[in-house]
């Protein structure tokens, strides 16, 4: 099983007094032309997910649909609260397996997708940076298990050249 790993693209500024609440906070246009960018390079590579969850904070629901919209076959949808910031891994790796897909990508905030991909990997908190709009993918031999994935690659916006 392949599983991504995905931080939101590029969004308005933390604290910008236009969204007092900040799950609102929306992609700028900017980090949509920018992360619809990274996902059409990634597809001519072979990135697929048929599953993609996404906090359901606005940025990553946005983020998540740039990538529906740029996959064939359009992968499906799932909002899972425990990708919201300081969710809970265990909870998603339970409900990630009980779907049965080949590859799904996980949408979710930094620093929690630092923490994820490290727990994942068998690494250590704070070894690894996501930027935003930044993908990684790991390979697990069946199913996702807490520190038994082997991360394939990482990529950001910028080493792409987008």
């Amino acid at each position: 099983m392949r599983l991504y790993i995905v931080r939101h693209a590029f969004a308005g500024q933390h604290g910008d007094p236009r969204y007092p609440d900040d799950a609102l906070r929306p992609l700028t246009k900017k980090g949509r032309k920018r992360f619809r960018r990274v996902v059409e390079t990634l597809g001519e590579r072979g990135f697929a997910p048929t599953l993609v969850a996404t906090s359901p904070l606005l940025r990553c629901r946005q983020t998540a649909d740039l990538i529906i919209e740029s996959i064939l076959p359009r992968p499906k949808l799932a909002e899972q609260d425990a990708l919201r910031p300081g969710g809970r891994l265990d909870e998603l790796v339970a409900w990630s397996n009980a779907q049965g897909g080949e590859e799904t990508a996980w949408v979710g905030h930094a620093p929690d997708v630092d923490r994820l991909l490290a727990a994942l990997v068998g690494g250590r908190d704070g070894a690894l940076v996501f930027a935003k709009g930044a993908v990684a993918a790991i390979d697990f031999e069946e199913e996702i298990v807490i520190g038994q994935g082997e991360m394939r690659w990482f990529v950001t916006p910028k080493m792409l050249g987008c």
